[in-house]
């Protein structure tokens, strides 16, 4: 297995626009294994690159009975129906609030082998598409939300403990002071 740490908010490579796949070789290849590993281990719905602190255009998906992964993905709407539902991310542990998204997309990009891959998403698969896709934007699905339910989140997540990460642990340093005795 290679589960690899995800990213979380506030690392700026969350923020940053992913650059397009041109090789597709065995690099690609164990990056979308770590996607996958990863991503079922965390018993997420997709995952990105750029959560593993890799700025490329790629995400695998595990929702709604269909799994796989996505290679420079370009995604077009479906229709003006919206869903409104719950949606989280492994970026932000632990918490979720409600998000519209579209209700139907269609995803077209290229598989790990260079192929060309059509992916139509209705409901839970529509909203990991555009969730994932947005990832590799530099978007996160806290941009999407109302903005009375952003500053509930933003407080959220301001108060959450991994957040401001562990606390250090401070030691009393066995060596004198400058050199002097104590």
């Amino acid at each position: 297995m290679t589960v690899q740490p995800i990213r979380l908010f506030g690392d700026p490579v969350l923020r940053t626009r992913a650059a397009e796949v041109v090789d597709f070789d065995k690099e690609l290849k164990g990056l979308v294994k770590d996607l996958w590993d990863t991503m079922e281990d965390k018993a997420g719905a997709g995952l990105a690159a750029p959560q593993l602190g890799v700025g490329l255009r790629v995400f695998t998906y595990h929702c709604d009975g269909f799994a796989g992964h996505l290679v420079n993905p370009v995604v077009d709407v479906v229709g003006e129906e919206f869903q409104d539902g719950e949606e989280g991310c492994l970026s932000i542990p632990g918490m979720s609030w409600d998000c519209r998204r579209h209700r139907q997309v269609v995803a077209r990009g290229w598989t790990v082998h260079g192929e060309p891959i059509e992916i139509e998403g209705t409901d839970l698969l529509a909203r990991c598409i555009q969730h994932e896709t947005d990832h590799l934007d530099g978007v996160l699905f806290l941009d999407r939300l109302d903005a009375a339910t952003r500053k509930e989140a933003m407080k959220a997540i301001r108060e959450a403990d991994w957040f401001a990460g562990a606390m250090p642990v401070i030691k009393q340093d066995p060596h004198p002071l400058f050199g002097g005795g104590r």
